[in-house]
Parts: structure tokens; C-alpha cells; sequence
């Protein structure tokens, strides 16, 4: 079969279009016949040995993955044809892959292969994080940071499938301004000198109950500034590069919190844990929500795939299509 694979670690210079050996199921595995592969900025820094998982190459990257089954154990629940969606597992990047049982879920019908990957771990974090972590309310005021990427704008999305009173957008790039109003943002401000206090005139000098934080840096200590009383700030990541750091004694006096979620780490701690925010997850895509149109490349365009999402000018979804 075809496979993208990382010859060398030199970032997207180094993912090599070619042959590799065909996958095999066991008694605890699904065979996927790949439809469409998400690319995810984890996979650009597997890809440069940057990743907090350090793996010699050659390998195969790609964590989410979308197509039918090929093959499946019996009484797993899955049949030949059946269509699926995966994560956690590399492999993705390639015609075929094997995926451990407990990482796959049935594909909601709403949604294409391109649209059901762009949906698996961006807004499966992000109903974990607003929905448990957070345990939202409809009618929250809610702020998203670095909205126009990838966990971002599943932010916006989500917290608008779930009913939050107001939805508040913060974008670096002022291009992005439309794309992300597209989206279901009620404001769209720039993160520019200056913002915190744009957001409290929005919010008539209240604050915002949750605000969600993929971006960490500098902005950081604004984002718990601007939290109203009960407030929650949801670290979801660190782009700006720099992990921030509070004192607690602000947390105690304003009555607000800082929480971490980690979805992936919570699913390996709470086994069956991924069906149940599938779940839920699933009855917001019935009820309307549906990612906005991924960037869809050929299998053997993955080298230019994985550039983009180095280029920094993608919006939306990036996914590879055998």
C-alpha cells in the first residue's frame, strides 16, 4: 500500500510518498480503509523530533483517521463496511491502517470522511473541556483565544452548539476576522495591545465566564484578568511557546479558576471514556453543528500538507485524502 512516511526529521521536507507493507489485524484491532487523514500540528512536530513522543524514523504519522472498515475481530461491534473514525494511533498517513478497538467509534452520518476527521480530536477536546471540565451553562459568556485555528474555531463552534449566551473571538490575524464571524463569534476582536479591556466593554465591564486558552504566552495573565467571579480559564495548549505561570493567591481573590484539559491523558485514565464525549458530541452534530469545509490534499500531496499547516495559514481542517 501507499504511505506517507518520515524519512528524516526535517520537518515536511522530510514525509516521503511511497510504498510500505500492507497493515494486519489482530483479536484487538479494526482495519480501516483510510478516507481521509487529519493533519494535526502534532504531526509537524513529529515529523521535526520535536514532540513530546520522540520516535526514530521511518514511521508513519497521523492520529486521526476516517474511512470503513476493512476488517474487524467478531463480536467487536464493527462489520466489513461499516464507517468509522479513529484516533490516538499513528499510522493515519497511509491507504490502510490497524486501530486498537478502543479507539473507534462509528462516523456520524450527518457528516463526509473529510468533515468526520476534521470533528474527532479538535471538537472532541473541546466538548470535553466546556462540557466536563468546564461544566458550562447555557447562557455563559464565553472567550476564545487564537480562534481562527484548529482548536479554536471548535471552540466557537461547540460553545455555540452548546447554547453559551455569548460568544467572544480573539484572532491574531485580522485576515482571519471573516472566517472566524463565519463561525458563530458574536464579537470578533484583535489580540492586540489593548484587549483585555475590549473585552470587558463587550461584556459591560463583567467579564466572561470561560475563557479558552490554546495559546498560553503573553496573553495568559489578561485572559484570568478578564474572568468574571466563578470564571474558568481552560489551558488547552501552549502556541505562543512559552508556558505561562500564576500566582495563586490571584485565583483565591477573585474567586476564579484555572483548569487543565488534556483529553487524550483522560481517556487513558477513564477507560470508556472517549464513547461517552463521542456521545454527547454526536448530538450537537444532529442537532446542526458540523466543521467548516476542510482543506482536502491527496495522499501523495502530504509533504505540501504538512508545509501549510507549517505556513501558518490554514483555516480550518487539513486533511489527506487516498
Amino acid at each position: 500500500m501507499k504511505a506517507c512516511v518520515v524519512q528524516e526529521l526535517s520537518g515536511p521536507s522530510g514525509l516521503v510518498y511511497t510504498d510500505v507493507d500492507d497493515v494486519v489485524g489482530n483479536d484487538h484491532t479494526v482495519v480501516i480503509d483510510v478516507r481521509a487523514a487529519g493533519v494535526c500540528f502534532p504531526d509537524l512536530l513529529l515529523s521535526k523530533g520535536e514532540y513530546q513522543l520522540k520516535l526514530p524514523p521511518p514511521f508513519i504519522p497521523g492520529t486521526e483517521t476516517a474511512g470503513v472498515v476493512a476488517w474487524a475481530p467478531e463480536e467487536s461491534g464493527f462489520a466489513v463496511g461499516d464507517r468509522v473514525s479513529a484516533f490516538g494511533i499513528l499510522g493515519g498517513f497511509a491507504e490502510q491502517v490497524a486501530v486498537p478497538l478502543d479507539n473507534v467509534m462509528p462516523s456520524p452520518a450527518e457528516l463526509d470522511d473529510a468533515e468526520a476527521v476534521a470533528l474527532l480530536v479538535n471538537y472532541n477536546t473541546m466538548y470535553f473541556a466546556l462540557a466536563r471540565r468546564a461544566a458550562m451553562r447555557p447562557g455563559d459568556t464565553v472567550l476564545v483565544l487564537g480562534s481562527a485555528g484548529g482548536v479554536g474555531s471548535a471552540a466557537i463552534q461547540v460553545a455555540r452548539a452548546m447554547d453559551a449566551g455569548k460568544v467572544i473571538a480573539m484572532v491574531h490575524r485580522t485576515d482571519a476576522m471573516d472566517f472566524v464571524e463565519s463561525l458563530g463569534a458574536d464579537v470578533v476582536l484583535p489580540l492586540t495591545d489593548g484587549w483585555a479591556q475590549a473585552v470587558r466593554d463587550v461584556t459591560d465591564g463583567r467579564g466572561v465566564d470561560i475563557v479558552v486558552d490554546p495559546v498560553g504566552g503573553a496573553a495568559f495573565d489578561d485572559a484570568i484578568r478578564v474572568l468574571a467571579i466563578d470564571g474558568k480559564l481552560l489551558v488547552i495548549g501552549f502556541a505562543a511557546g512559552s508556558i505561562p505561570t500564576v500566582k495563586v493567591n490571584r485565583l483565591l481573590l477573585r474567586n476564579v479558576s484555572v483548569v487543565g484539559v488534556a483529553w487524550g491523558e483522560y481517556l487513558n485514565k477513564v477507560p470508556g471514556s472517549a464513547k461517552v464525549f463521542a456521545w454527547g458530541l454526536n448530538q450537537l452534530v444532529a442537532r446542526g453543528l458540523k466543521p467548516p469545509p476542510p482543506q482536502r490534499y491527496p495522499l501523495s500531496e502530504g509533504r505540501a500538507a504538512l508545509q501549510a499547516l507549517a505556513d501558518g495559514g490554514v483555516l480550518g481542517k487539513v486533511v489527506l485524502e487516498p
